[in-house]
């Protein structure tokens, strides 16, 4: 029955090829990315690997290490795990998959001589064969949630151990695996091994059959701030000479109801007085939506300054708008005060470690199940504070602001959370160094 099932899933997978491809020229009229290099969607490559790069004679492997990051944030958690990969197996070739634009521009920054990256093809049988056929990964490591069957099931034929790595499975991502149980149930279990970022993912993973080697953290925590753009935001924060409350990787609809929120305020009695001290910054999670947030806040009658057109600073406007990527130790060095993206809408929330090494105190929404342990850990350790909705929010990151001594101590407290759960890409790496160097010796 489970191969009739992935029998069915491959042929919608193949049908739906012309649907995809029209979505992703769709996206990259907003993103110029997605359009680059369309061929290796469907397993397709110019020619050999061989005449690409040739092997290093340095490599103890004589074949690629593979890391798929699907996002941007995937690939930020991947860099810290490649960092201490690379030191346990000098002279690594990593073969770098992903999904989107964001990640895959991300990913560039993480290449070195001998390397590839490309897209990971859609899970078709054929485009899966060719991807492994050209590559020949010695270990595939698949970052946080990315599990396909086609791909699992073509890796475990050839021999090619796959990991998952930095694991997690919300309580919502398990009830739908559930219902497709035919489906999912052979893919966790066709994997070699997954290490899980807390014994809550754990359990769920291994409802799904999961084999479940290591419960090792979150690898976000092992990231470090870029230094010189941390001191670069607070300096700029300094010359501002007033507090700034950044709205941090906002999704569809939460800008609108900040803007609401910060209507509603200046409605009540010293609201506007409150208000009119301090310096607004907004991130938008997504590059597409930049000039749509620009244009959401003009249309408020906000004035707005946006990061792509600064100079050697930030210019006079109520709104410094973030419109840039691989800067966020910038814009959290330039805040006082964080309010979480994708917290207030719907969408699990973002990354919130990120702005606790940075310093951060962060204002959470509702919505966190996608770091639930560690918004839980946070708010435990007083770097975080969790509210009912963007208005209590925005309440909330106003009151921080008048008492300085206890923001003071919110930013210790932040940064002693972020230091305390450390470790995670140091277990993970000798998993999967040791994994790798097993599989080796046993050919």
């Amino acid at each position: 029955m489970p191969d009739l099932v992935r029998a069915a899933y491959s042929a919608l997978m193949w049908l739906a090829q012309p649907l995809l491809l029209r979505k992703l020229r769709r996206r990259g009229r907003d993103e110029p990315g997605y359009l680059a290099a369309i061929p290796e969607r469907f397993g397709r490559y110019p020619r050999p690997i061989d005449s690409l790069v040739p092997y290093s004679t340095m490599d103890p492997l004589g074949q690629f290490v593979w890391v798929h990051a699907v996002s941007l944030g995937e690939t930020r958690a991947a860099a810290v795990l490649l960092a201490r990969l690379r030191a346990r197996l000098p002279g690594m070739r990593l073969l770098l998959t992903h999904s989107t634009a964001t990640g895959r521009a991300e990913g560039e920054k993480l290449l070195t001589p001998g390397d590839v990256q490309v897209w990971l093809p859609w899970d078709t049988p054929g485009a899966v064969a060719r991807f492994l056929r050209q590559f020949r990964p010695a270990v595939g490591v698949l970052m946080e949630t990315e599990v396909w069957p086609n791909l699992v099931e073509a890796c475990r034929a050839r021999g090619v151990p796959l990991v998952l790595a930095n694991a997690r499975l919300n309580a919502r991502s398990l009830q739908r695996a559930l219902r497709l149980a035919l489906l999912a149930r052979p893919a966790y279990r066709g994997l070699a091994a997954v290490y899980a970022q807390t014994a809550a993912d754990a359990d769920r993973l291994r409802a799904l059959g999961a084999p479940v080697a290591g419960v090792f953290g979150n690898l976000k925590f092992d990231a470090t701030p870029d230094a010189e753009l941390l001191a670069q935001g607070r300096a700029w924060r300094a010359a501002a000479g007033r507090p700034v409350v950044l709205l941090a990787s906002s999704r569809e609809g939460e800008e609108a109801l900040w803007l609401q929120a910060l209507q509603n305020l200046q409605g009540r009695a010293g609201g506007a007085a409150a208000l009119a001290g301090v310096q607004w910054l907004v991130v938008p999670r997504h590059p597409q939506r930049f000039d749509e947030v620009a244009a959401l806040l003009r249309s408020s009658g906000l004035t707005v300054s946006r990061r792509s057109a600064w100079a050697a600073a930030p210019e006079p406007a109520q709104v410094w708008l973030g419109d840039s990527l691989g800067e966020m130790p910038r814009y959290y060095g330039m805040a006082d005060v964080v309010l979480l993206g994708g917290s207030f809408g719907e969408f699990g929330g973002q990354n919130l470690i990120e702005a606790a090494a940075c310093g951060c105190p962060v204002v959470l929404g509702p919505h966190t199940f996608n770091f639930s342990e560690a918004a839980e850990q946070a708010c435990e350790a007083q770097a975080a504070q969790r509210v009912a909705d963007m208005a209590v929010g925005l309440r909330e990151a106003l009151a921080w602001l008048v008492d300085t001594d206890a923001l003071a101590q919110r930013r210790t407290r932040a940064l002693a959370f972020a230091t305390a759960h450390r470790g995670a890409a140091e277990a993970t790496a000798d998993a999967i160094a040791a994994l790798l160097w097993q599989g080796r010796a046993g050919r």
